[in-house]
């Protein structure tokens, strides 16, 4: 062995067998000796192989069992007649000591394991030492103080290091954790920390361990413990990205990312489900982050092409379900409010009285809105791959764009497809919510033959008259993304264009022509739906002249009303 690597072994010896645990003053020798070889250790490769190989890992296990045990033992045995401030300054400095000597020892070992696989399995041998000594420096009365937070990222940052490019102690220390009770898995702990440092710490080794692993990243989104830490990730997206650092809330979303690269984004939404509650704050969450890696992924080759849209397709039964299932509660919800609106209805009022509203309805359509969203990416996303695939991928991605696309067509759920389901969702809205002009409200009803009109234009003491007073940015958005998603799906498609008419979509599209502050450029998309439900359909352009519209049609295809038009 080099006579400098063997010095190096002689001085951390000989600073071993000088401290006592029990001795605070001796500590700081100890102390200065560790961060010393630290910085050598951190130089080269070479430095670390040759004095891992040497005789050191006897004194390295007794150093962290003495830690361990010095600091879970802490206020045993202390009845010191010193007075009370006395005793408390004592304990303060036996705390800093042992909290530095962990720092300390937790660089050293850092830089000891760096690259090098057999100083990393030697090291791991203490794992479950360092993970009593993380409890301990993550506890609710640690959580505050700075030098336990420092302790605690330093000692992550090691065990981080002692994994990385390891595969038998990444599954290892992964199955352990996801074993244990909650209350002992750190990285729950960390996660909980308020120091954003030691945040960016713990992604940093959970991502390390999800690299590449189906099977590891599959156990965050089925196993108890995977939810748990998923939730705590959840939580903190927005502080994340709020936070100075913004690498915390990139390697956040990293590990949503790559959740939904493996398709294991149902598991996970299931997973993130609570009794008697139609979607959680949780699953809203998820589906933000759902829809902002569909609407940022970029395609730059045809493998990417191949690759995400694959990840599209496996997100399709469970976006229709999803659909299918919040639709389903908000349609129920606004029938009720609707019912009361009429029961509670008397012919001497001038306006009908707010109807009972469901506490849950705004956050459903705010969750509508998310899976509306994602579906027109992922089909607009598959139509652009199949119109911009290489020659040579060009069938594969015309293949897989017709299936996405004649999916969502044709998916039903109980008799109903997904079309009906949103003409019958928007013709209740429009009911519901009153369309916003000029910042206020402007109420409606549906009147002959699909007739839409305006609050002034009827008699205040009508029945039809429906007017509830919803406020909520939860509906925003809400009108406009069904009609764009109606508009993609009956594009080019003459059976979905009559299924369509036969349901009364073309009375719904017409009376959605129209300006709503809520429902920004809802005229312009319902438009559009429009012109595909009449694109080469002489029965739905019959449809839409028996109504008449008494409006004109300027240049660019836009309804525009006249002095005493019926608004459609």
């Amino acid at each position: 062995m080099p006579s400098d690597i063997q010095q190096l072994i002689t001085r951390f010896k000989t600073a071993c067998a000088n401290y006592d645990i029990n001795s605070i003053d001796s500590h700081p020798a100890l102390c200065e000796t560790l961060d010393a070889l630290a910085g050598d250790l951190g130089k080269d490769v070479h430095t670390r192989i040759q004095f891992g190989v040497g005789d050191v890992w006897t004194e390295i296990h007794k150093l962290w069992r003495d830690l361990v045990h010095a600091q879970l033992t802490f206020w045993d045995g202390d009845d010191s007649d010193d007075g009370e401030d006395a005793g408390s300054i004592k304990e303060r400095r036996k705390q800093h000591s042992l909290s530095s000597l962990s720092v300390s020892l937790a660089r050293f070992i850092r830089n000891l394991v760096a690259s090098v696989p057999y100083n990393q399995n030697k090291a791991f041998e203490d794992e479950h030492i360092i993970r009593r000594l993380l409890h301990y420096y993550t506890s609710w009365s640690s959580m505050e103080d700075e030098e336990a937070s420092f302790a605690a990222r330093i000692l992550t940052q090691m065990l981080s290091n002692i994994i990385t490019g390891n595969e038998a102690l990444i599954s290892t220390l992964w199955g352990t954790y996801f074993n244990l009770q909650e209350d002992q898995v750190v990285l729950v702990r960390l996660l909980a920390s308020p120091d954003n440092r030691v945040l960016l710490a713990a992604l940093t080794m959970i991502i390390s361990c999800m690299h590449e692993s189906r099977s590891r990243t599959k156990m965050l989104t089925r196993m108890p413990i995977g939810a748990r830490i998923c939730i705590k990730l959840l939580d903190d997206m927005v502080k994340l990205y709020d936070a100075d650092e913004g690498s915390d809330g990139a390697r956040a979303y990293s590990i949503f990312t790559r959740i939904i690269e493996f398709g294991l984004v149902p598991d996970l939404y299931s997973k993130l489900a609570m009794t008697d509650e139609i979607v959680t704050p949780h699953q809203t969450t998820l589906l933000k982050l759902l829809d902002s890696y569909l609407q940022s992924t970029p395609v730059s080759s045809p493998g990417a092409k191949s690759r995400i849209t694959k990840t599209h397709a496996r997100l399709c039964p469970m976006l229709s379900s999803l659909f299918f299932s919040l639709s389903i509660y908000a349609q129920k919800a606004i029938r009720k409010s609707l019912r009361s609106s009429v029961s509670d209805y008397k012919s001497d009022d001038k306006q009908v009285p707010p109807a009972e509203l469901d506490v849950l309805l705004p956050k459903v359509c705010e969750a509508i809105v998310l899976t509306v969203q994602c579906i027109i990416t992922i089909i607009l996303a598959a139509h652009g791959s199949h119109h911009q695939g290489s020659p040579t991928s060009s069938n594969s991605t015309a293949s897989t764009h017709e299936n996405i696309h004649a999916f969502f067509k044709e998916v039903h759920q109980e008799g109903l497809g997904l079309v009906e389901n949103i003409v019958e969702l928007l013709r209740l809205l429009d009911r519901f919510l009153p369309r916003i002009n000029f910042g206020k409200p402007v109420a409606t009803y549906a009147g002959p033959r699909g007739e839409r009109k305006d609050q002034e234009e009827t008699s205040a003491s009508s029945a039809q008259q429906l007017t509830p007073a919803v406020d909520n940015p939860g509906f925003n958005f809400l009108k406009r993304d069904l009609v764009r998603l109606l508009g993609i799906l009956c594009s080019d498609d003459r059976a979905v264009q009559d299924r369509l008419r036969k349901c009364g979509g073309i009375e719904v599209v017409l009376n959605l022509c129209v300006v709503d502050e809520r429902n920004p450029y809802i005229r312009e998309h319902a438009i559009f739906a429009l012109h595909n439900l009449l694109k080469d359909n002489a029965v739905n352009q019959a449809v839409v002249e028996e109504i008449k519209p008494t409006g004109q049609w300027d240049e660019n295809g836009v309804l525009v009303d006249t002095p005493g038009a019926v608004r459609k």
